[in-house]
């Protein structure tokens, strides 16, 4: 099923007598589970054209590194013969969308997309959409209730959109359903780059190269439904009662490919609410209402990796403590090295460089800090922006701008007023030891132990 509400017409063209129907991925790159490709299919079959999907493959994108191209062609390679067993043609084309979805799009009938909420690719979309002698279709498949569906308007917590996501969600959280293409294969004869040897493709492209691949981690839709499984087999029972615990590793795992759109939100929340019990309720939550919250955040204010969008009372309490003093302050260079005096923001920073991930409560904790260590709040974020976007396999998505705002009062309330933080909420060392023992997470991170 495919909601109404999840399809926007972007151009608002006449389709028109074409060869094909061209499916845009970008954001979505997946073959199951994906409302933009069934819809462009269905529409495929009402027109009796083949259907080609086309991906655009930059080496300039935003902040992207070879760690997170790596990750990202290991999927698509994935994406590539799963489309290909359902007789779609997939193309991926060297280049910006802006000049080469036009191109290929020549002899298209229409031409379909995914949704992207970050600046650069709603910009992508609109470009696209000016230039096409077709329409151009956004179909929105990331989120389980679409942004607008879900509220007109930037939310202040989660507690504020919780309620209008629940009254909702029972008619989003439904399968979809797979169609077969049935015009079958229709090659363009077009420059396609293969991905049969990635280190050559990876080995050709201009790429930031400073920050290696993760070892052992694998994209790909396969290992998400398997990251997916062992975490609802594994953990999901104990997910309410050890989630925030950083000596245990009990989170999803499945961030990297949420980022990527290798596995759909929706599939995930269909098979933890088929599995129940105890910790359900709170994954779903946190997939649902905190994901969705941070798709909100960045939807409706265009500002998102700045201080602009924090609510007036945590920029105010946060200019009026610019000047206190800072007990410590640390060049990028030594945080990047995880070189402080503090153990468990040191592990936190090895975790993240080693792994491209890091444990959902120290990331807060890892986020406060900066605050502490860093001449001002601006030069505070625009570190944790940095350092976030270039180790994390999520950098550079709606659920990292959203993390790194709330440290800065984003989605919070006001707390007791103290020195640097004024009225935004604190964390230290004293109060990670008071609840967990952090030994534990210092012994799973490989950082030895406290000097306690």
């Amino acid at each position: 099923m495919i909601q109404q509400d999840r399809i926007v017409s972007l151009n608002h063209r006449t389709t028109t007598r074409g060869a094909f129907v061209l499916y845009w991925m970008q954001a979505s790159q997946r073959a199951v589970y994906n409302h933009a490709l069934e819809f462009a299919i269905r529409r495929a079959n009402d027109l009796s054209l083949p259907l080609i999907v086309l991906f655009c493959l930059m080496d300039d994108y935003p902040e992207a590194n070879v760690r997170h191209y790596t990750f990202m062609l290991e999927g698509l390679r994935e994406t590539a013969a799963a489309l290909r067993h359902r007789r779609i043609e997939f193309l991926i084309r060297m280049g910006s969308p802006v000049l080469q979805v036009p191109l290929i799009a020549r002899r298209a009938a229409l031409v379909v997309t995914d949704r992207g909420y970050l600046r650069h690719q709603k910009m992508w979309r609109a470009q696209v959409a000016e230039r096409l002698e077709c329409p151009l279709i956004q179909v929105e498949t990331d989120a389980i209730v679409p942004v607008q569906s879900a509220s007109p308007k930037a939310e202040y917590t989660a507690a504020t959109l919780r309620p209008k996501i629940g009254r909702l969600l029972l008619r989003y959280l439904v399968p979809v359903e797979h169609r077969a293409a049935a015009a079958g294969l229709l090659s363009l004869d077009e420059d396609s780059i293969s991905l049969n040897d990635l280190g050559s493709v990876i080995g050709s492209m201009n790429l930031d190269r400073s920050v290696p691949p993760v070892p052992g981690l694998r994209g790909g839709a396969t290992q998400a439904e398997r990251s997916l499984e062992t975490f609802i087999d594994q953990k999901l029972h104990l997910y309410q009662e050890l989630r925030s615990d950083p000596g245990f590793a009990c989170s999803s795992g499945l961030s990297p490919y949420l980022h990527f759109g290798q596995i759909s939100p929706l599939q995930i929340a269909l098979q933890a609410r088929e599995r129940g019990g105890p910790g359900t309720e709170v994954f779903l939550d946190e997939l649902i209402i905190r994901r969705e919250l941070s798709l909100n955040y960045v939807h409706y204010h265009e500002r998102y990796d700045s201080l602009s969008p924090l609510p007036p009372w945590a920029k105010a309490t946060l200019n009026a403590h610019v000047m206190d003093a800072r007990p410590y302050t640390y060049d990028l260079a030594s945080l990047e090295r995880g070189e402080t005096h503090d153990p468990y923001w040191n592990a936190a920073q090895h975790e993240m460089v080693r792994t491209g991930t890091m444990h959902n409560y120290m990331r807060m904790y890892w986020g406060k800090k900066l605050i502490e260590w860093s001449e001002s709040p601006e030069h505070a974020f625009t570190r944790a922006i940095h350092l976030n976007n270039r180790w994390q396999m999520d950098g550079r998505d709606p659920n990292s701008y959203a993390g790194v705002a709330w440290c800065f009062g984003m989605h919070d309330r006001a707390w007791s007023e103290r020195p640097i933080f004024g009225k935004v909420r604190y964390m230290n060392a004293r109060g990670l030891e008071r609840k967990f023992d952090m030994n534990t997470y210092l012994a799973r991170i490989g950082a030895g132990r406290t000097a306690s």
